[in-house]
């Protein structure tokens, strides 16, 4: 049961948000229930439907609840979703929404790099560079493999960090390394034979490919990466503002 407030004055829409979502991640509402009504909902947290409304608005945003006409607000099967309208790492947005990122690097590589990582890296074609491979968890489950290609000036360091590291993004800013942008490009592929073997699919299932450019604020690339997640764990909200083209 959640801690009731004394007043209606001391909860927040987001704080509703953020015990919903627990209780629903601990399996007290399961994917297809229909949850409490609002008046039920407002009553137990001795707020007012407006600030329940709020709260599964933000919850309908993140995809874990969707209301249905007559039937009330339902909870979704099991994903999540990630915005990008600011620069986040896969921990830093897992915290941001109270989940739990880990991840365990299985292979370290240094190779030549391709044209296209030696145009983008700033390197010669063939110049030897770092690349790992790591699958990622949220919350303990398995949902993403991701390969990384690091530029020289950096690798060194991620070089140095731990198989079990959980976010290069923090190791790098505590060595003075800062990455503030980033650009992606979303498709949908096909599971190769290493991809099957690391996400516990059959090959060729179909998998979310989000490919990666992240760079510091000076606009130094700092990496290249590639993130397979699998379908039905995420999904990504882009919000495009007048500016934006899409590019097909």
């Amino acid at each position: 049961m959640p801690q009731q407030s004394e007043s209606p004055r001391t909860v927040a829409s987001q704080d509703i948000a953020a015990d919903l979502r627990r209780r629903i991640q601990s399996g007290e509402f399961v994917a297809g229930m229909r949850l409490p009504s609002e008046a039920s909902l407002a009553e137990e947290y001795r707020v007012t439907r407006s600030l329940v409304r709020g709260a599964m608005a933000k919850l309908a945003r993140q995809s874990l609840v969707l209301a249905r006409p007559r039937d009330g607000w339902m909870v979704q099967a099991r994903h999540h979703t990630q915005v990008f309208d600011r620069m986040l790492s896969f921990a830093q947005w897992a915290e941001a929404g109270g989940r739990v990122a880990g991840g365990l690097i299985s292979e370290r590589v240094r190779r030549g790099a391709d044209a296209r990582e030696a145009q983008q890296l700033g390197v010669r074609p063939g110049e030897r560079i770092l690349c790992f491979t790591r699958v990622r968890t949220l919350d303990g489950l398995v949902v993403m493999v991701e390969r990384s290609a690091w530029a020289p000036w950096v690798a060194d360091v991620v070089d140095g960090m731990p198989d079990d590291v959980s976010s290069t993004t923090a190791a790098l800013a505590l060595e003075g390394i800062r990455v503030t942008s980033g650009s992606h490009r979303i498709e949908a592929v096909a599971a190769s034979t290493q991809d099957a073997a690391l996400l516990g699919v059959r090959r060729s299932s179909p998998l979310l490919q989000v490919s990666r450019t992240t760079a510091t604020r000076d606009g130094r690339v700092v990496e290249l990466g590639v993130d397979r997640y699998l379908a039905g764990t995420i999904a990504f909200d882009v919000n495009a503002g007048e500016s934006t083209r899409a590019v097909v």
